[in-house]
């Protein structure tokens, strides 16, 4: 399987540096061009590309960037790309910390749906709710005592259950996270976000999290990162 990937920072190089280790092609990109991800690349073993040439070829495409830098992709950036390819969706929104502000995503849109409706395809949401830290060390083979679980949203099973498999293989438990509009449950702030959980335990942090407490959950999440800022900045 060729596999791109749009970002290369802590949670894109990850995948890119662990997918080579499993055998896949992978080619990465960002908006600075391929010459600013010599480092990466070689560090990874992935392949540094331009930003246009990543989707071609690719059975799957993995967008980890900014929420606020999704818009600002190449307009039919997916217009090259096969009209199967899987694209996971890695992204959070961290409004004013990071992302500006995004109004539709203020009124209530599900940061998932919202992607999607930009890039023109159906996402699979993965990946967003795991420090990178985890990600990168945490990943044990299946039936290991206290794996850690990765919730998989999405509309498309197929498309589902290849990244499922994905998260098995790079040493998770996937846990069905049920269609895109539920994907809300593994957003910023909610039970299952950034907290390193087994199987049962995220399928109960997904089933506890409740939807009016959308806004609560952004506004918790929020405070914490203004505050990981603020301490970074006195350090």
């Amino acid at each position: 399987m060729k596999i791109g990937i749009i970002g290369a920072g802590a949670i894109g190089s990850t995948l890119a540096r662990d997918l080579v280790k499993l055998g896949y092609e992978v080619c990465v990109a960002n908006s600075r061009g391929p010459e600013s991800l010599a480092e990466i690349a070689a560090a990874t073993g992935a392949t540094a590309v331009g930003i246009a040439d990543v989707v071609k070829r690719a059975q799957l495409v993995v967008v980890s960037i900014p929420e606020f830098a999704i818009a600002e992709l190449p307009q039919n950036l997916f217009a090259r790309a096969d009209e199967n390819v899987v694209v996971i969706d890695t992204g959070n929104y961290y409004p004013d910390v990071r992302d500006g502000r995004i109004p539709a995503l203020d009124a209530g849109a599900i940061e998932s749906q919202w992607v999607s409706e930009q890039l023109g395809r159906p996402v699979v949401k993965a990946f967003n709710n795991i420090v990178a830290a985890s990600l990168r060390d945490k990943g044990v083979p299946a039936g290991t005592p206290g794996r850690l679980a990765l919730p998989v949203a999405g509309d498309r099973p197929e498309s589902k259950a290849i990244v499922m498999d994905l998260v098995d293989r790079l040493g998770f438990d996937a846990i069905n996270g049920g269609a895109l509009g539920e994907s809300w449950r593994q957003q910023p702030g909610t039970p299952s976000y950034c907290h390193d959980l087994d199987a049962h335990a995220m399928k109960r942090a997904l089933a506890d999290a409740r939807p009016e407490r959308l806004a609560q959950y952004r506004e918790e999440s929020l405070a914490r990162a203004k505050a990981v800022l603020a301490a970074r900045a006195k350090a």
